[in-house]
């Protein structure tokens, strides 16, 4: 199954999906290629020094979204990967629909909260700051709608009234490093299935 990884950052998450992916944890799916839209994110280091494809493309004139041109030029791009899979994993723009009809619908994002609660920015230090016992990571299909797309899979996190924010920052990104690539496995398995389109 030919995945295609959008990202914006550090890549933390990508790079977990590769050790999964090196250790034979990774099912059907073969991580095609890695694009940002941050030209020195961390991400496309992450890519080079793994071997995987990699291109940083212009994000356009809007900072959360792509604009129409920007959003052909990405759909093109990624066409030719021919990817069975999206995964956004800490890609920083909202997607709209001619691009998620480009491909059918096949575009997952990991967000760092125990969806539908806390969606959007920041989402880690809201949960924190609201304090809530239990946060987690999400892993959801995408729609128009930030965060909105029907849940595939969570895992929780328990906050102590020990602990600091970095402490709940690091849970939070242990458990994501966790159920992305078994997300990603189970659906090139067929464990979960893909939506109809």
């Amino acid at each position: 199954m030919n995945t295609v990884i959008l990202g914006s950052g550090k890549g933390s998450n990508a790079e977990a999906v590769l050790r999964a992916q090196a250790g034979q944890l990774l099912g059907n799916a073969r991580i095609k290629a890695i694009l940002a839209d941050v030209h020195d994110a961390g991400i496309l280091r992450i890519a080079q020094e793994n071997g995987v494809e990699n291109h940083s493309l212009e994000g356009g004139s809007f900072k959360t979204k792509l604009d129409e041109r920007t959003e052909e030029i990405w759909i093109e791009k990624i066409r030719l990967l021919d990817p069975e899979l999206i995964v956004l994993a800490g890609f920083m723009r909202v997607l709209k629909s001619p691009f998620l009809d480009a491909f059918g619908g096949r575009v997952i994002n990991l967000h760092p909260s125990l969806l539908p609660s806390f969606k959007g920015l920041d989402a880690i230090n809201r949960a924190f700051e609201y304090g809530v016992g239990i946060t987690g990571c999400t892993v959801h299909w995408v729609n128009e709608e930030i965060d909105g797309g029907r849940i595939i899979a969570q895992s929780p996190v328990r906050i102590m009234t020990g602990d600091t924010l970095e402490m709940v920052e690091q849970k939070v990104h242990a458990v994501e490093h966790m159920l992305l690539p078994a997300v990603i496995r189970d659906l090139s398995t067929g464990a979960i299935p893909f939506p109809e389109t």
